[in-house]
């Protein structure tokens, strides 16, 4: 890969994060206070991340896979992603609201699956040449948070007052219009499927010929556990920035960035880790370390027990990278050649989907049961039922899936 078309890739995914961490971290916080949404409203508006999870492989399986180049039918959705990001930037009302955040969620989810495709097309060997594209997004979304927080200050008590956050929509807004005219600029990548007479049934697009893999008694287990452990995971992106803004911490979005700073170091480490101890303990490992992350949460605070929730926030990085890029290397290994890509949308659609569309809901109804008359909740109980949660999964786990010798090039 030349040099010109590495730069450009790297800022494409940079983009494509910055825009999502630059307004999905802090949409509960701006939602309970600058339009005064409700919990359940709340969970409502996350839940459109689902519903987005849900759609696009219709987008991906019946647009992009037959007709058009990937990097146009990206550059569309983010022009056309850039509009509702401005309507929503302009929004006083949630009912308002929905709709556009509704549809700009089916109009984005697509696009994660485009950045890879695009990169890939260019990719003689992804194994090793992907992760170091895939970083640059990471960046972005750090990038994203630290100058909510530092920079504009967007998030800090004076900022939440004077309704500042709806400005994460303007910003996102700006850098979706940019990458959408930038898309085509990127390297030509035609549909693979183009010019051939079969035609794709919904079993194609769902994928669900990898259904087949739950013959398997391990992957079977496995699958079952992604979509329970997304249901935990769900909370997170949810309340945590709220919970982080109601009790007084400073900064809030900015040193969540630390769990992606985490993802990072994590990311490198998984190799190692993966190899000396095995997929089961991997999967072990990140869903303790989602119990021990809400329990940091339940009984951390802004005082003396500052440091609970600064090491709840790192922890996103093995809770993520040891979950689901390990999920990632099993599913892919599992499948064989022949059901690789559909084994890896199934997987996608039910815990993006299925699992968190669950979880949002959930998340919801529970901090609306521990909802004060004067606004506060009481985060210690509601981050308890996570903690929990995970901690039944991560004991049906321990019990059910056997222990099995996988093949991983790192």
């Amino acid at each position: 890969m030349n040099l010109g078309i590495r730069i450009r890739l790297c800022l494409m995914m940079f983009l494509e994060f910055f825009i999502w961490g630059g307004w999905f971290v802090t949409l509960g916080t701006f939602l309970g206070n600058n339009i005064n949404a409700s919990d359940g409203e709340i969970a409502l508006a996350f839940s459109t991340q689902s519903w987005g999870a849900i759609i696009a492989p219709f987008v991906i399986g019946l647009i992009a896979d037959r007709y058009f180049n990937a990097e146009r039918i990206l550059g569309l959705l983010h022009l056309l992603g850039a509009g509702l990001l401005f309507l929503m930037y302009k929004t006083t009302s949630f009912d308002v609201f929905y709709p556009y955040v509704l549809g700009y969620m089916i109009l984005y989810m697509p696009t994660l699956a485009l950045v890879n495709s695009v990169s890939f097309n260019q990719m003689k060997n992804p194994a090793k040449e992907f992760s170091m594209i895939r970083v640059f997004g990471t960046l972005g979304w750090i990038v994203a948070g630290l100058l909510i927080s530092y920079l504009f200050e967007w998030d800090s008590s004076s900022g939440i007052l004077q309704g500042q956050l709806k400005n994460t929509f303007l910003m996102t807004s700006m850098a979706s219009l940019f990458l959408g005219i930038f898309s085509f600029s990127l390297p030509k990548t035609p549909p693979k499927a183009k010019g051939t007479s079969e035609k794709l049934s919904i079993r194609d697009i769902l994928g669900l010929d990898a259904l087949n893999l739950f013959k398997d008694r391990n992957f079977l287990i496995f699958f079952i556990s992604s979509i329970l452990i997304c249901i935990p995971l769900a909370f997170y992106y949810q309340n945590a920035n709220p919970f982080l803004v109601e009790i007084g911490m400073e900064n809030p979005t900015g040193k969540m960035t630390l769990g992606q700073i985490s993802e990072i170091l994590f990311l490198l480490l998984l190799p190692y880790f993966f190899t000396k101890f095995g997929f089961k303990n991997t999967i072990l490992v990140a869903m303790l370390a989602w119990v021990v992350r809400y329990l940091l949460f339940a009984y951390g605070d802004v005082g003396e027990l500052g440091f609970m929730l600064i090491i709840g926030i790192a922890l996103h990085g093995i809770c993520y990278d040891f979950f689901f890029v390990s999920g990632q290397i099993y599913t892919d290994s599992k499948a064989g050649p022949k059901y690789k890509s559909s084994a890896q949308g199934l997987i996608t659609l039910a815990t993006y989907g299925v699992g968190m569309l669950i979880g949002f809901w959930i998340a919801g109804e529970i901090a609306n049961t521990y909802l004060l008359s004067d606004g506060m909740h009481i985060w210690e109980s509601i981050w308890l039922y996570p903690a929990s949660f995970a901690f039944i999964v991560l004991i049906l786990y321990a019990l059910l899936f056997k222990r099995e010798k996988i093949d991983y090039q790192s």
